[in-house]
């Protein structure tokens, strides 16, 4: 398979290239940042999703991951959701070899509880995935949205290097514990390689946090 990943030079993005790679798929990498990936089935694009007129063209892909995000930030509304838009739109036309597209949502999505934007920008996210399921699905392209609660990712060092924070998070999240990485990828690689009949689906991997006990924990 060919497979696209978005925000590929670190955390999720870096952890699902390397997880596709692993198991024998030719993957383009796409990120603002240099390459984070030395493989001989890796070829690594510096590019901005927010910015559509200047995106790589990437013939005959497979599998789209979108990944890119921002976080707590001006940007967040023009990468999470915006740029998104713009790379599954110019890799889904004209594409028959598509099967699979997965968005990196949030569990934020459908919970609000988060920063204005992020929030905003994933909710948006969500409901793109379904007009872009309905689109596909005559093609048999599955279309999914993965919404995470805490990922053990350097990004969320704040809370994850504060002990009094982290007790606090732990203490309303059901299953006290947070996805790791690993984890992560088990979900990508099913949604995208293993899923044939699933689309228009919003997956929700937070360890019971938002339907069981619904808070939200971060640095003043």
């Amino acid at each position: 398979m060919n497979v696209l990943v978005t925000g590929s030079s670190q955390g999720i993005g870096r952890a699902a290239a390397e997880r596709y790679l692993d198991l024998g798929h030719r993957v383009f990498g796409m990120d603002i940042k240099p390459a984070a990936i030395e493989h001989p089935a890796y070829t690594h694009f510096q590019a901005d999703v927010r910015d559509a007129a200047r995106l790589p063209e990437i013939p005959g892909l497979h599998i789209l991951f979108l990944n890119a995000g921002a976080q707590n930030g001006e940007d967040d509304i023009s990468t999470n959701l915006t740029g998104a838009i713009n790379a599954t739109e110019k890799y889904i036309k004209d594409n028959p070899a598509l099967k699979a597209v997965l968005f990196n949502a949030s569990a934020s999505a459908t919970s609000g509880q988060e920063f204005p934007r992020y929030v905003a920008s994933k909710a948006g996210l969500v409901g793109y995935m379904r007009n872009v399921a309905i689109r596909l699905a005559p093609q048999r392209v599955v279309c999914n949205a993965l919404s995470l609660g805490g990922v053990i990712t350097s990004s969320n060092a704040p809370v994850m290097d504060d002990p009094v924070l982290w007790q606090r998070i732990m203490d309303v999240t059901p299953m006290k514990k947070w996805t790791t990485l690993d984890e992560v990828c088990d979900w990508v690689v099913f949604l995208t390689l293993n899923n044939r009949s699933m689309s228009g689906q919003n997956i929700l991997v937070d360890n019971g946090e938002k339907d069981l006990n619904p808070t939200f924990v971060w640095p003043d």
